[in-house]
């Protein structure tokens, strides 16, 4: 399996991420335990996760999906076959947000019990905290690596002028550097990185992994009238897609999927992979299905033909 370098880090990754949103959500435990076995038997080692993660869902605190991994690196041991990736800063209770360096110290103690491992390889800033100097929230992880809890240090939702901010905080100052950006960036979400944060990332060497690569599965092929999202998991995080300019996407990703004898979804990552500015995007899957589909899209080299009919139907208008 190609391993890619994250950024000007230590860390070398494989071209896909597994993204542990789903864990304690759409994936009971027993399901959690048989995605991460396969993707890494498939010869992948990057789990994202977030401590927020499933907040969201009704009966959940926060936390599931870091306890889940945590149970399965107990049970599977192995620790250093995988690269560990998780974020804060989202709010996970009363007082318990932010980047500020005593909430940081907090948190990172929690996420590593659920975790049940003595480091994190990339801690991320799930979003920005402009009530915290960033020159505050960097030395925080400067700490964090001096005591080993912490290998690499990553961004998540930043914009262009804040992330570029923090990169000369870093600079001037002698902290440790953001290498990693993680954006919301598909086929139907494009105008958001590309321009001046893709410049930004491609000219500064950040590692990008880009969250939502299937749009919440509409890139799969699944959603194709309103009708189809209704009573499903992630129903309303498409509806926004569910117009001509989603479906003519849509629509190239079948022609292209048919010449390659492959699946839309599959078409759709190996295009994210192609990008000179992305290292590995995120996916999720619910079953094994899912995952031995999403898991062949490294392999899929696109001609030239390919992506620009890919690019004619998804350029934003």
């Amino acid at each position: 399996m190609e391993k890619r370098r994250l950024g000007e880090s230590s860390l070398y990754v494989s071209p896909l991420a597994f993204g542990g949103n789903v864990f304690g959500w759409t994936a009971d435990e027993k399901t959690s335990f048989a995605l991460l076995d396969a993707f890494v038997a498939a010869g992948f080692n990057l789990i994202d996760s977030a401590d927020v993660y499933s907040r969201w869902h009704p009966g959940n605190r926060g936390g599931e999906s870091e306890s889940i991994i945590g149970k399965w690196l107990k049970a599977r041991g192995g620790r250093d076959r995988v690269v560990i990736a998780t974020k804060l800063g989202f709010e996970m209770g009363p007082g318990r947000t932010g980047l500020s360096s005593a909430y940081m110290m907090r948190a990172i103690e929690e996420s590593l019990r659920r975790l049940q491992t003595d480091y994190i390889d990339l801690y991320q800033s799930h979003r920005d905290d402009s009530d915290t100097p960033l020159e505050e929230t960097l030395s925080a992880y400067g700490k964090l690596i001096e005591q080993g809890k912490v290998r690499e240090i990553g961004a998540s939702n930043f914009g262009a002028a804040r992330l570029q901010e923090a990169l000369r905080v870093s600079a001037r100052h002698g902290l440790p550097r953001y290498q990693t950006l993680q954006p919301l960036y598909n086929l139907v979400e494009r105008a958001g990185f590309e321009g001046g944060l893709e410049d930004l990332c491609l000219r500064e060497k950040i590692g990008v992994i880009p969250y939502f690569s299937l749009a919440s599965g509409f890139l799969t092929g699944k959603y194709r009238t309103a009708a189809d999202a209704e009573g499903r998991a992630r129903g309303s995080r498409v509806a926004k897609y569910l117009n001509n300019s989603g479906f003519r996407v849509v629509r190239a990703l079948d022609s292209v999927a048919q010449r390659y004898n492959a699946k839309p979804a599959q078409i759709a990552l190996a295009w994210l992979i192609t990008r000179p500015s992305v290292t590995a995007p995120i996916v999720s899957a619910t079953n094994l299905d899912q995952l031995r589909e999403i898991v062949q899209a490294p392999a899929l080299a696109l001609d030239h033909d390919a992506i620009a009919e890919i690019e004619r139907a998804s350029t934003p208008q």
